[in-house]
């Protein structure tokens, strides 16, 4: 295949590391990748820790529905004159709907990978093609894409899992002695259409249960700067200032503390499925619509369900860890399942260009 100019937009934090691989790919394939990414959460700060070379479009809007509806709109009418200047010959984005849109008006195919089926779509768009984790079997969500639904094995996660290599200097950086315990938390995703208020209350009983556990300490990490980390800081304030509570300054390899991390506990769906791919313990909190693939972790007991507060008590056992029980592996077939499907939109949509 001749070289191609593919589009890539990063909205979202976890959408960062998941790329990072597939951009890799791309480019040592000779095609050049075109790079988006909103100015949202730890979108822009991660993408430049890792090294990537990226053109900064839109911000994020706040949780009112009304605002995210015209944050969408008026992102899609900013990115519109750079990519009519970069002309894709397709786009790619794990559920970017300003992108959806941007493709659809300017007729560049586009490729949606997700990997929870209950997300929003917008109406009126039919990507060109849905790529999800074989987990999520439903016939019905195949009609939603002009040339159907392609699947990939295992997590999303596993596309960045697979030759992931630790590295101890972490523990260091954060102030963590090798004898104590590690717990990673990340707090509920509040301003998600799909957001259940419950997971807040689980967040703070999870919070001040691991926090009266001796030898402990908690790395939280906020969605948002601002009201997240404000919030953390104004509850638990002696437990920040005796470092039992970290909030990092900075971004960091998602991926190394959760490997790192004795017990991890999330309110959503992609640091779960981190440690899920890597062999360590995770609880979720998550009380949104639960998806295919967490109910699928869940029946293989590679993640546990947190719904009460009662819970917690009786499922939380916070202890060290051996880590020879992770999951390392250097070859996860999905990148290149994901990289096929790639392939076969630019070949099946090269006769309409």
């Amino acid at each position: 295949m001749d070289p191609k100019r593919i589009w890539i937009d990063l909205d979202n934090t976890p959408h960062v590391p998941f790329f990072l691989p597939i951009i890799r790919a791309l480019q040592g394939e000779r095609h050049s990748v075109f790079i988006t990414a909103r100015d949202a959460f730890q979108v822009c700060s991660l993408a430049t820790y890792h090294g990537l070379t990226f053109q900064t479009v839109g911000r994020h809007y706040g949780a009112d529905r009304a605002m995210k509806v015209g944050g969408t709109l008026w992102r899609a009418t900013q990115l519109i004159p750079a990519l009519l200047r970069e002309r894709p010959h397709m786009a790619m984005s794990h559920g970017s709907r300003s992108l959806e849109l941007v493709s659809a008006l300017l007729g560049i195919p586009s490729m949606l990978i997700f990997d929870y089926e209950h997300a929003m779509r917008l109406p009126f768009v039919r990507p060109a093609l849905g790529v999800a984790p074989g987990y999520i079997n439903d016939p019905e969500l195949a009609k939603e894409f002009r040339y159907g639904l392609r699947s990939y094995e295992g997590l999303k996660e596993d596309v960045y899992a697979a030759g992931f290599s630790p590295d101890p200097n972490i523990l260091n950086e954060l102030g963590i002695a090798a004898d104590e315990i590690l717990v990673t938390v990340r707090p509920p995703a509040t301003e998600a259409h799909y957001h259940n208020p419950e997971a807040e209350s689980l967040f703070v009983e999870v919070v001040n249960f691991l926090g009266s556990t001796p030898g402990l300490r908690m790395v939280i990490l906020p969605r948002t700067a601002g009201a997240q980390g404000e919030f953390v800081r104004r509850t638990w304030t002696r437990w920040c200032a005796e470092r039992r509570i970290v909030i990092p300054e900075r971004a960091l390899d998602g991926l190394n503390l959760v490997w790192f991390s004795d017990l991890v506990v999330s309110g959503g769906g992609t640091m779960n499925r981190e440690a899920a791919a890597l062999g360590v313990p995770v609880f979720s909190i998550f009380r949104g619509k639960l998806g295919a693939v967490d109910r699928q972790l869940a029946r293989e007991g590679r993640l546990v369900m947190i719904e009460t507060i009662d819970d917690i008590r009786r499922k939380f056992i916070p202890k060290k860890r051996g880590r020879e029980a992770g999951r390392i592996a250097s070859e996860r077939p999905a990148l290149r399942q994901i990289l096929n499907a790639a392939y076969e939109l630019l070949e099946l949509s090269q006769g309409r260009r």
